[in-house]
């Protein structure tokens, strides 16, 4: 296949495309819910790549993605993992999967309508809204490259999958290198630290006879699932070829509570802001200057955090929850348990017993010279990345009580005006003019 392909693999950050390469104080807005208007998915961030993580106990799913561009036979990764892999532990998964929980997670944008000031006040009393309960070559290479050996092979839909265990890093390269993967310069330090952890090699590449037969345009997130006592996502191999600083999003689905990085310091973005009416038809370029504005902030040395909730209900919901079977699929199996008829019909449902995480990162070689290592918490409190538009009443009453309101826009516009150039760094008298043009007034 000679064509251009754009790849929709699910490989990390933590995987090496090797051929391809705050907390800010503003005033809170009102409470949940509002009208959904528009979200902030990944493909906001160029040279970005997604990885699910379910973690249950010690046992591990990491379904990957990356935006790779090109011919189908040029992409091949190699993942360090922890411990042997099988057949039986690696899969392809469907990307409209990945896509559905990164829309589901994305940060998001909703906006109110005030109430015209001179109608009677009613109180409103909310109820809580509780939530929802191939086969393996049959013949191996041995010893050979320096104490590499080539434990497993197999073929996995559209990929060539190998197992590699190594005791020399020089070994490893040349094996990878005959084997037609381009190992970028600096990478033999990182993986000699891997190979001193005792780690093994999940390497795969694109058959391209394979994946004509198959009659798909496009390549396939690629999972695999092992146990470790390990929490972590290996991020080095990442860097060694990288131009330029790259954005990873995890999104860790797990039993109990919300993920957090032990050893970099997590932040929430910031969110609940009032922000000008303007930003509803430019919420892309707002959100990736809100972020890059937080990464400069913590020197680009932080994990934020876009999202964490229960995956069972969302407020405001940016795309439909996801269902039990999906959720499965991507490793949180444990969320719909057993095989009974009653867990059966949940897997059409909407997850159960999942709390989904999600982390954004920028980073490089320097500023994140360590791999990323986590830890589920017990905290199970709701939080989303959130910015929220408060349309001024258009009621044509009159009453002292409009007088008092209308009098009282300007300062709210201006507070709103602050809380933009605060995020983003946009200079005061553009947003002013952007503001005048859409009715808001920075004065009386």
């Amino acid at each position: 296949m000679t064509r251009t392909v754009k790849s929709r693999l699910q490989a990390s950050v933590a995987v090496v495309a090797i051929l391809a390469q705050l907390a800010v104080f503003v005033a809170p807005a009102a409470a949940f819910c509002g009208f959904y208007v528009a979200q902030a998915n990944s493909r906001l961030f160029n040279k970005s790549s997604k990885v699910v993580l379910a973690r249950n106990g010690q046992h591990t799913a990491i379904t990957m993605a990356s935006d790779y561009e090109g011919k189908p036979k040029e992409f091949a990764v190699v993942i360090p993992v922890p411990t042997f892999i099988e057949r039986n532990q690696i899969n392809v998964v469907d990307s409209k999967t990945i896509d559905h929980l990164d829309s589901y997670t994305a940060p998001r944008l909703v906006e109110y309508f005030d109430e015209d000031p001179c109608a009677p006040k009613i109180a409103y009393k909310v109820a809580a809204v509780p939530a929802p309960a191939g086969a393996m070559a049959p013949q191996l290479s041995a010893l050979s490259y320096g104490g590499v050996k080539v434990e497993a092979q197999y073929d996995v839909a559209e990929y060539d999958i190998s197992i590699l265990s190594a005791e020399q890093s020089d070994g490893l390269m040349r094996w990878l290198t005959d084997n037609g993967y381009r190992i970028p310069d600096g990478a033999e330090p990182v993986v000699g630290s891997y190979i001193k952890q005792k780690m093994h090699f999940f390497v795969a590449k694109v058959n391209a006879d394979r994946m004509k037969e198959l009659g798909r345009g496009y390549l396939q997130p690629l999972q695999v699932r092992y146990d470790t006592a390990k929490f972590m996502l290996p991020l080095r191999l990442g860097t060694v070829n990288a131009k330029g600083a790259q954005d990873l999003v995890i999104y860790a689905l797990t039993a109990n509570g919300r993920v957090e990085a032990t050893n970099y310091r997590t932040m929430k973005v910031p969110s609940d802001v009032d922000v000008p009416l303007f930003v509803k038809d430019d919420f892309a370029n707002f959100y990736k200057a809100t972020f890059d504005r937080a990464v400069a902030r913590e020197n680009m040395s932080a994990v934020f955090v876009e999202y964490a909730w229960d995956m069972g209900w969302c407020d405001p919901c940016a795309s439909e929850p996801m269902s039990g079977q999906e959720l499965a699929t991507l490793g949180a199996d444990w969320s719909v348990g057993g095989n009974d008829a009653a867990n059966r019909r949940l897997m059409n449902a909407s997850g159960v017993n999942a709390f989904v995480t999600r982390l954004h990162v920028r980073y490089d070689a320097t500023s994140f010279p360590e791999d990323l290592n986590f830890v589920e918490t017990s905290d199970r409190d709701n939080f989303q990345g959130r910015y929220v538009l408060h349309h001024p009443s258009e009621a044509k009453t009159s009453c002292p009580a409009r007088e008092t309101y209308r009098a009282s826009l300007p300062a709210r516009f201006r507070q709103e005006a602050a809380n933009l150039v605060n995020l983003t760094g946009w200079p005061e008298k553009e947003i002013a003019a952007r503001m005048a043009a859409n009715g808001q007034q920075l004065s009386k």
